[in-house]
This record gives C-alpha cells, structure tokens and sequence, in this order.
C-alpha cells in the first residue's frame, strides 16, 4: 500500500523557519521523483519544488527560490523542504506528491497535507 506521510507544518511568524517532512512507503522511493505543492484559499495548486529521483536535480517556484529547499534521504525514505524567510504569502496547505514510472505505466501518489500559517 503506497503511503506518503507528512509533518512538520504549523504557525510561524514572518520571517522564521519550518522543516516539513514526507516519508514515503509502499513504493520504490529511491525510484521516484518528489514534489511539493501548496494551495492557498482560493488559488490553484502550485508546484513549489521538484527533487529528481537520486537528489542530483532541483528546481524551484519563482516565488521561493533562495527561501526554500527541497531534500531527500533515500536511505529514509524521507523528502524535505526546508522554509526560511517565511512570509505572510506562503500560508497555505503543503502536499507532498511521488510520481514513479512501472513499465509502461506512471503512478502519482499525494499525502494528506501539512497547514503552513505564516502570521503575527
């Protein structure tokens, strides 16, 4: 059964830090490349950051490159991304997704979520 397990979100004031945590299971993870995602009231889903498969290869939002940082521990079977410079405008829901290729076939898997607040 495939699982992906978030934590870490919670309430912080501007300009402070937040580690979230995905460990993964049910799947190859040293095989998939990981993303996170945040949803903001209102607004669609955006792609905040992509880790490849071996952590070789990152890519970022405009809107949080030189804040945040996307990691992996394959050994772990953990994906991080670390949160600094926090503004009011990063609130929002964080999900973790896994996306993995078997054969022919590709397989997306989503955790449950993680609140970020940023606020006073």
């Amino acid at each position: 059964q495939v699982q992906l397990v978030e934590s870490g979100g919670g309430l912080v004031q501007p300009g402070g830090s937040l580690r979230l945590s995905c460990t993964a299971s049910g799947f190859t993870f040293s095989s998939s490349a990981m993303r996170w995602y945040r949803q903001a009231p209102g607004k669609e889903r955006e792609l905040v950051a992509h880790i490849s498969n071996t952590g070789s290869s990152t890519n970022y939002a405009d809107s949080v490159k030189g804040r945040f940082t996307i990691s992996r521990d394959n050994a772990k079977n953990t994906v991080y991304l670390q949160m600094n410079s926090l503004k009011p405008e990063d609130t929002a829901m964080y999900y973790c997704n896994a996306r993995w290729s078997a054969g022919a076939s590709v397989y997306d898997s989503w955790a449950q979520g993680t609140q970020v607040t940023v606020s006073l």
